[in-house]
């Protein structure tokens, strides 16, 4: 399985990076290494001073599609969930200066956190998902899939006609504003409207 991440599919966090809106969905993958094991804390990398929470609503593809017309991309998948795309951001900054690919700031192990339980898109409506993040019982990320640049659909959509999405891919469909660094110690919480989806320590 792989782990497609949207970036910038909010505009308040592309002006928060001083970056433009995209014109189309912006992509990059993430290993299965990336996802950080159930039940385990997450260790603050060795290589990274400045290492930040993403909170993102995640998607899981239930079907094997290519090429997916934007009219079918909804039948591609069932579950909703909450995860964190950890980004080294000093590591970020200076890739994005040199010109170089994120991999190194995006890709680390457990960089991707996943949610345990997924919900039934049909208890959601997938144009209003309220979703927030709490650092040490303070919230300091919320979001909502209306505020969304890329509807999930077109996201699928338009990543379908550059790689296959397999059963099992997981989508993360982007972060709003409000992301911001995380220290050892810190205890993360996130959450779709008052169901807690994840918890995790950092040591």
């Amino acid at each position: 399985m792989k782990i497609i991440c949207i970036g910038r599919n909010y505009a308040d966090h592309a002006r928060e990076m001083n970056a433009p809106i995209p014109e189309f969905p912006l992509f990059f993958l993430k290993p299965d290494s990336a996802i950080l094991p159930k039940r385990t804390s997450f260790y603050y990398p060795e290589f990274t001073k400045d290492l930040h929470y993403e909170c993102e609503v995640i998607v899981r593809i239930n079907k094997l599609g290519k090429n997916i017309s934007k009219k079918f991309a909804h039948t591609y998948y069932n579950e909703i969930g909450l995860g964190i795309d950890f980004t080294a951001r000093d590591l970020q900054e200076e890739c994005k200066v040199k010109g170089l690919p994120w991999e190194r700031a995006k890709a680390f192990d457990g960089s991707a956190v996943i949610c345990e339980q997924f919900i039934s898109k049909s208890e959601l409506d997938l144009g209003s998902i309220s979703f927030h993040l709490l650092k040490n019982d303070q919230l300091v990320q919320q979001g909502n899939t209306k505020d969304f640049i890329f509807s999930i659909d077109t996201i699928i959509s338009y990543v379908s006609q550059f790689m296959t999405l397999k059963i099992g891919d997981i989508l993360f469909t982007g972060t709003p504003a409000g992301v911001g660094p995380v220290n050892i110690g810190d205890t993360l919480r996130g959450y779709i409207g008052e169901k807690e989806m994840y918890a995790l320590k950092v040591k």
